[in-house]
């Protein structure tokens, strides 16, 4: 079963209404990370809303997509977890680590959209000679020769 994927504006979203199984979580992780790179999209909101049962591989493949995600250049965000759901990830040493979370939908994409503005900020502030970047002298119709 494909899990659906909508896009709203430069975000993604989607939301697992059933459990999967190992096969379709892979292939859900494939659909988000494909999506992310052919729409550009600059955040992803991952509800997990409906699932009542996380088992250590689903834990798993959803930390390894929001970090895959994170290296395509794009936030992510989890949201809705069930109180069980938690507990159980915490019984198993299944963390989340570097996972962003929120509570319901609507703090997820408050949270995404947060995310995506502190990026782009970051991206804009190094984009000059202090940030790190390279920089061109706009007056000059070559690039700048590098001496070793």
């Amino acid at each position: 079963m494909n899990v659906p994927i909508l896009r709203l504006g430069d975000i993604l979203l989607t939301s697992i209404q059933i459990d999967l199984t190992d096969q379709e979580a892979l292939d859900f992780q494939s659909d988000v990370l494909h999506m992310v790179t052919d729409t550009e999209a600059k955040g992803v909101v991952i509800d997990i809303t409906a699932m009542e049962v996380v088992d250590s591989f689903m834990a798993r493949v959803l930390n390894e997509t929001a970090s895959m995600v994170r290296f395509l250049g794009a936030e992510a965000v989890m949201c809705g977890m069930q109180p069980s759901v938690a507990l159980t990830l915490i019984e198993m040493g299944r963390e989340l680590v570097g996972v962003e979370t929120a509570l319901n939908l609507d703090q997820a994409l408050e949270r995404i959209r947060e995310l995506i503005d502190e990026r782009e900020g970051e991206m804009s502030a190094g984009k000059g000679a202090e940030g790190g970047g390279l920089s061109f002298d706009s007056q000059a119709d070559e690039p700048p020769d590098f001496v070793e």
